[in-house]
């Protein structure tokens, strides 16, 4: 489904943006990843080969997405679509609940979840209208923007990010359609990733997940849970959906949970 198409995926050496990029390759992608890690970066270099080129790079930095595109034309001859994954918690710079929130947890998570998208975003659209292209956008929400969990996922911070991003995609999807630039959205329940390791770990949680994300036997989300989704609006498939948000939460919204 992705064959001739080049795709730049911002956090793609981890977690849901490594099994992305180990599908989009498998379909006939070639990839660039950006990550800020630089061993998981050179891991990733022996998995995938010439399949794809990494990048080392801060995800908040403007210049990051702008050289990593510049990459993925170079090393591929185009640029089709970018898939932005990067984000995080930021439970460490003081995201809680309102009465204990601080300021600097409130502005490294817009950071970390926000302004990194926007200026990815940016990059992508800003290169499409300069090769007079169409092309795709992927991003990454969560339920906890549209869904709160007030008892054990109570970071305001993150939640009102998550909830913006929606707003942003669904306003830029809408004012650069003319340009035939379709931007969608991703929005997941909790995943195994390096990132929700606390509450991977946590029985009491992993027994309301259970309840919570009833699905498949009631379970965490796994990273590949999120790769077909993700391959459809890589591909030419979604060439008429922009907009649009697609919760794969295993059943989180629509399901009340038992503490």
């Amino acid at each position: 489904m992705l064959q001739q198409k080049s795709i730049v995926i911002i956090g793609g050496t981890t977690g849901i943006g490594l099994s992305a990029a180990k599908a989009f390759t498998q379909h006939g992608a070639t990839v660039v990843l950006v990550g800020r890690n630089s061993d998981n970066c050179l891991q990733a270099k022996k998995l995938f080969g010439d399949a794809a080129s990494i990048y080392v790079g801060d995800a908040s930095n403007p210049e990051t997405a702008i050289t990593a595109i510049e990459i993925c034309i170079k090393d591929f001859g185009g640029f089709h679509g970018l898939y932005h994954i990067a984000g995080g918690s930021g439970r460490k710079f003081g995201d809680g609940p309102l009465h204990e929130l601080t300021l600097e947890g409130w502005n490294k998570t817009f950071e970390l979840n926000l302004t990194s998208l926007m200026l990815s975003n940016q990059a992508a659209v800003n290169k499409f209208r300069e090769l007079k292209q169409s092309g795709t956008i992927l991003n990454m929400g969560s339920v906890l923007g549209y869904s709160p969990s007030p008892k054990y996922f109570v970071t305001h911070a993150y939640a009102a990010a998550k909830s913006a991003v929606i707003g942003f995609t669904k306003s830029i999807a809408a004012y650069y359609a003319s340009d035939n630039i379709r931007i969608n959205l991703l929005a997941p329940a909790l995943v195994e990733t390096p990132m929700s390791e606390r509450a991977s770990k946590d029985q009491t949680i992993i027994n309301f997940i259970k309840t919570k994300q009833p699905l498949d036997g009631g379970r965490n989300g796994k990273p590949e849970d999120l790769d077909g989704a993700a391959i459809y609006f890589m591909s030419d498939a979604s060439k008429f959906t922009t907009g649009q948000t697609l919760y794969i939460d295993g059943g989180w919204e629509i399901s009340e949970g038992q503490y």
